[in-house]
This record gives structure tokens, sequence and C-alpha cells, in this order.
């Protein structure tokens, strides 16, 4: 896990969690790029629209990846079934709500797998934590003569606000880059 991830959630997520992801898109693309530049596999399920350049930017090994955009009709029976050889798997529900006792099912296939599994776009019932991260900033390079010019550069860095709950996971806010 990248550093104020780390800090944010001590111990990282232990395999066999599941967690709710909302907000900025930054946290989850991190976390797939901290579990495949350690050699990890992870699968990303039901988000066609993905920036895959930034996981990339942020060290994540495509080769290490599977990407799903359009999981049909039952993406969680996709996620469980790709449990079996991958370490982290990110399930984007599409606004669904998952029902308890399928929940509880796949919940215990990620711990016998140890696959960690984090929701995004739904809720999940059950779920041992809820990340929210928010983007609360830039940081522009370049511009004119390498000076920041209001209008021009590029974006070198973006600062996300994150909040953490849940069973294992102390409560937390934290500011990270």
């Amino acid at each position: 896990m990248p550093d104020r991830v780390s800090e944010l959630l001590p111990g990282a997520l232990p395999r066999g969690t599941v967690a709710v992801l909302s907000g900025a898109r930054s946290l989850q693309l991190s976390m797939v790029a901290a579990v495949t530049a350690e050699g990890g596999h992870a699968a990303i399920i039901g988000q066609p629209d993905i920036g895959l350049l930034a996981a990339v930017e942020m060290g994540a090994d495509l080769s290490r990846i599977a990407v799903i955009p359009e999981p049909g009709a039952d993406p969680v029976e996709v996620a469980a079934v790709l449990m079996d050889g991958m370490d982290l798997v990110v399930l984007g529900l599409g606004g669904r709500s998952v029902p308890a006792t399928r929940a509880r099912a796949v919940v215990a296939r990620a711990r016998q797998r140890g696959c960690t599994l984090l929701v995004t776009d739904g809720d999940w019932q059950g779920a041992s934590a809820r990340l929210d991260a928010h983007v609360s900033g830039y940081e522009i390079a370049g511009g004119r003569d390498g000076a920041p010019t209001p209008g021009c550069g590029r974006i070198s860095r973006v600062r996300l606000a994150m909040r953490a709950r849940g069973r294992g996971v102390r409560p937390a806010r934290a500011l990270g880059g």
C-alpha cells in the first residue's frame, strides 16, 4: 500500500477483507498499484471508464491486472470466480446493493482464498471497512518559465482527504498526496 494509505489503515487491509470505497478513484487505483507493484495480481470489474494510465503513473504493473469492463448481469459472481487467482478484486456494482445472505457467502470465499475485495459504486452489507476519499487540492508543475501560472502547466500531484471506519480499522481522517 502507498504510504498515506498505510498510515490510514494500520497493517493495510488484511487479506480476506471486504471494504466499500467511495469518492475519488485515486484511492482504489493506488491500492491496485501497490498490490501489482509488489508482485500480486488484481482484477477490476464493472468499471469501463477506469483510468489505467493513472494506475501506471502510481506504479501499477499492467501485466498483473485483469480488467472486465462489462461483467454482464451478475458482477458479484464474476468477482467470486476471480477471487481464486487474485490478491485484490475491485468490484464496481453500478449502484446495486448486495443482499446480506449473498454478501456473507462471498465474504467467506474472500477469506478462504485470501483475496481482498474492494467494492465501489454500490453497497455491500457487512463490509469490514468503509473508506472514503475526496480530492482536496492539486499541485501544478510547469507553466511559464517553470513557475506555476494559473491556467498553465500540468497537475503533478493530487491531494486526497481520506476517512476510514470499520472493524480492524481505527476511525481516522487523513490528508494524503
